[in-house]
């Protein structure tokens, strides 16, 4: 079945808003809803900004670390190479993280050789197919105005790619892949949601307009709390009144008596504590390491002494377990693109199971420090005498990075 462009501009429009709001958290652009309740009304306009949601992403993104295609039969390692690969690779996961799925859109070079580029997931979509993990047709809008205003929009079908310009030009270009030449890169996908789920999920999105609001009316509290009230009771009416301003900051304040010889009583309320607000940014940081796979101390909450690296890959065993899940899902995508790009360099209509032998390799999630290298050393030391040729420089390099 064939939806058409028409069907996939009002999907893409659909989803947009939504992609653009995980971006404004990543970018800390997001302001978070004030409830008016102890808040003064000059400052219910302002809020300030609170980056756990990117180090959360950015957290996950560094650890994924691409290193090359194994049993490389039709050299896709070549391919990405020379399309920048240190800069492509970091760019989809980041952005998939982000937005649950960014593509890679591939096109014939001048001399023929393709060219591969990241489109992030508010500016692509398409009918996915979910045995192949690739589109039956995309879309993708190329070039925009300042104001956001379409110029070169693409429509992709197994075979072609149509360009279509702001001024109604159609551009058709012919090629030999089997699939539209847009390929998702999915982070997390399922039976439901085949184009994945962000990492920015609504419970840190929560999370983080919580904590911001804490922030705030820690803020507020502070200027209470740095120059508490003070009262005078008793006071002549008929006397010029105090500064106000100049009486809170005096060293000295004078206050003589009145006719009747009273004087006036002097006083200044509790200060307010600092305490209830750090305690509740604590929970909030619980709750959002909770959410993420991360520790307190991750968050700006520091506690104890530096870990090991065993103690490290410990306390971030769920971000591990995450990461590992978004290189399955990450070189799924990378592999397809791959295979895609190889069709048009060669002008073929290879069959996806002729790749099958093809895998990606990762380095290792966490850099093993001296006492981890000397764990592996044993143990490899100890599995080669039983099973001898079991370790090779490839196993080995998997292990440790080395």
């Amino acid at each position: 079945m064939i939806y058409g462009i028409d069907f996939l501009r009002a999907k893409l429009d659909s989803k947009r808003s939504r992609i653009r709001k995980r971006y404004d958290y990543y970018e800390m652009k997001h302001l978070a809803v004030d409830f008016q309740i102890s808040t003064p009304p000059k400052l219910r306009s302002w809020m300030n900004c609170l980056g756990w949601c990117a180090k959360a992403v950015d957290s996950m993104a560094d650890r994924l670390v691409f290193r090359e295609f194994a049993e490389d039969n039709f050299n896709l390692n070549q391919i990405y190479q020379l399309n920048n690969a240190d800069v492509l690779f970091p760019s989809a996961m980041l952005g998939a993280l982000i937005s649950s799925c960014d593509f890679i859109y591939i096109s014939p070079g001048d001399d023929g050789f393709p060219r591969l580029q990241v489109i992030d997931g508010s500016n692509a979509t398409g009918i996915i197919d979910p045995i192949t993990g690739m589109l039956s047709e995309g879309y993708a809008v190329l070039d925009r105005d300042t104001l956001g205003n379409v110029l070169l929009e693409a429509y992709f079908v197994p075979g072609a790619t149509e360009y279509r310009y702001e001024s109604g030009l159609i551009e058709r270009v012919a090629n030999a892949a089997p699939y539209p030449l847009l390929v998702p890169i999915i982070n997390r996908p399922d039976a439901m949601r085949p184009f994945g789920h962000s990492h920015i999920s609504r419970a840190c999105m929560s999370i983080v307009d919580s904590a911001m609001r804490t922030v705030k009316r820690s803020e507020i509290s502070a200027e209470f709390y740095s120059v508490p009230q003070k009262y005078v009771l008793g006071t002549d009416p008929d006397n010029e009144p105090l500064d106000k301003w100049s009486s809170a900051m005096s060293m000295m304040l004078e206050i003589t008596k009145d006719q009747d010889g009273d004087t006036p009583t002097v006083g200044q309320f509790s200060q307010q504590a600092m305490t209830p607000h750090l305690e509740q940014l604590r929970m909030f940081a619980s709750l959002f390491a909770g959410e993420t796979g991360l520790t307190l101390e991750d968050l700006g909450f520091a506690s104890g002494n530096p870990a090991s690296s065993e103690a490290i890959k410990a306390a971030h065993e769920n971000l591990r377990l995450r990461a590992r899940a978004a290189q399955r899902s990450f070189g799924s995508g990378f592999l397809n693109a791959g295979y895609l790009a190889a069709c048009v360099r060669d002008n073929t209509e290879y069959k996806r199971n002729q790749f099958y032998l093809t895998v990606p390799k990762w380095e290792p999630i966490f850099e093993p420090d001296a006492i981890a290298l000397s764990g592996i050393g044993d143990a490899a030391i100890k599995l080669q005498q039983s099973f001898p040729d079991y370790f090779s420089e490839d196993k080995l390099k998997d292990l440790t990075g080395i």
